[in-house]
């Protein structure tokens, strides 16, 4: 049990002696080694094993042509490594035939939705079966009087939002059936965390809030980064709470401008755009006055509140219009999403600047200020070996200064192929050799998405 409790930087409950009794947990073994999957080709998927799998899901959900595996070769990066074969199955029973065939035969499966993750984890490393959930498609319950709704993977959220809001709801993407459990293990939050190594969600309980009647959007325009991120801190420190606090530089900014063309302020070093909702118009407009306030007591040099659901609706369209917009500036980039305490997201900010000006990289900065979830892009070129080796090297510093920061390496993107090789040095070695137990438990012969999360010594690009 543990004897003394203290908080740490990322807002848990640290023990004191938490690696003693981890290391507890591993000294008296050696270091867990995960059995190497089989070797596959297509040929080796016998007309038996193909011939099953197609009795499983049906011809039309199988897919074997040279053509569709490219297609589910990739994710969100640059990393490519074709499959076998597809699946795509449309029940959880079917996926937990696949699976019972799969771990029978000893092929690797690599869970996928629809592929736009940005670490690598749903790209097939090892081959074997792509496991496509896209068609499990369903919102199968809107409970309108517990706020929840239960889904399928394979759910757009876009959909589950204009659906749910039929019934004057909203889904915010965290939480799920609310009722109060501390019983056992909290399984949920481990399988939901563990990329698909440890098995394959087929439904989710979602969350559901009432849809606030009234929401307003506010653009700071700041002519220094450091302020920008100051007042993040003082906003988040004052007592107001806006549903959304997002930050984006200069080269961010005239990315957007370029590819939209909005009149956003180029010539600015930061924006923050912060967006306030509630049932009462009189505290909604309380709460971005409040903002507004400590914006220009920061030295905001503009403050500029949305007049219509038009120019609001533009002004976050520049904030979704980021990622397409820096990817017209460099042929390639490599993007991160460290996370780190708000007090530390100044900080964060200029040592991103200082690794920026010492590789000599384009690395814009934008992301959820309010709760210290930043993305710097790495903008380069992938044909340019020098650029590239600075650009592992600036990654490799990023994640060391969120990290002595008090934060960690992935606040949404996950580890999967491009962080696996920090894990240690965020976790320690012995919190990952206690997770890799849990996986060698769960899955004995190494099947689900295996060479993800874990650090193998060898980088995946």
């Amino acid at each position: 049990m543990f004897r003394r409790l203290i908080p740490d930087h990322r807002h848990k409950a640290q023990a004191l002696d938490e690696q003693e009794v981890l290391a507890g947990i591993t000294q008296q073994s050696t270091p867990v080694q995960f059995p190497s999957p089989r070797e596959h080709d297509l040929a080796s998927l016998r007309p038996r094993i193909i011939q099953e799998l197609q009795r499983i899901v049906g011809v039309d959900n199988m897919l074997t042509e040279e053509a569709d595996l490219i297609a589910y070769s990739i994710d969100g990066t640059w990393i490519e490594r074709r499959p076998l074969a597809v699946v795509l199955p449309t029940t959880a029973e079917q996926v937990s035939a696949i699976l019972r065939l799969a771990n029978h035969e000893r092929i690797v499966v690599a869970p996928r939705g629809s592929a736009s993750g940005l670490s690598g984890g749903s790209v097939p490393l090892a081959g074997g079966i792509a496991l496509a959930l896209t068609r499990m498609n369903r919102i199968l319950e809107i409970d309108t009087t517990n706020l929840i709704a239960v889904v399928e993977p394979g759910v757009i959220t876009a959909t589950l939002q204009a659906e749910v809001e039929q019934h004057g709801l909203f889904y915010p993407p965290s939480g799920g059936r609310m009722v109060k459990n501390v019983t056992g293990y909290n399984l949920r939050q481990l399988f939901t965390g563990a990329e698909g190594t440890l098995g394959v969600i087929t439904e989710a309980t979602l969350k559901l809030l009432p849809l606030p009647k009234y929401r307003l959007t506010a653009l700071a325009t700041f002519d220094l980064l450091e302020d920008a991120a100051m007042a993040v801190t003082a906003v988040m420190s004052s007592g107001v709470l806006p549903a959304s606090v997002e930050l984006m530089d200069q080269i961010t900014v005239q990315c957007v401008e370029d590819l939209l063309h909005l009149g956003l302020p180029v010539d600015a070093e930061a924006l923050l755009l912060f967006a306030c909702d509630g049932n009462y118009e009189q505290v909604v407009h309380g709460e971005l006055e409040a903002i507004t306030s400590i914006c220009t007591n920061h030295r905001a040099r503009a403050v500029r509140q949305a007049q219509s659901d038009q120019e609001s609706e533009q002004l976050w369209q520049a904030r979704r219009s980021v990622s397409p917009a820096l990817a017209r500036r460099k042929p390639n980039k490599l993007g991160e999403d460290i996370s780190v305490p708000r007090s530390a997201v100044p900080s964060m900010i200029r040592q991103v600047r200082t690794i920026a000006a010492k590789y000599d990289l384009l690395i814009p900065v934008f992301g959820h200020a309010g709760d210290g979830n930043l993305h710097p892009n790495i903008l380069c070129n992938r044909r340019d070996p020098e650029e590239m080796q600075r650009v592992r090297d600036a990654a490799a510093e990023i994640f060391s200064a969120a990290i002595a920061c008090g934060g960690t390496l992935s606040g949404e993107h996950g580890i999967g192929l491009l962080k696996k090789e920090f894990m240690e040095q965020d976790l320690g070695h012995d919190a990952v050799e206690a997770m890799k137990k849990i996986k060698l438990a769960l899955d004995p012969n190494n099947i689900l998405n295996p060479g993800k999360i874990f650090p193998t010594g060898k980088s995946a690009w």
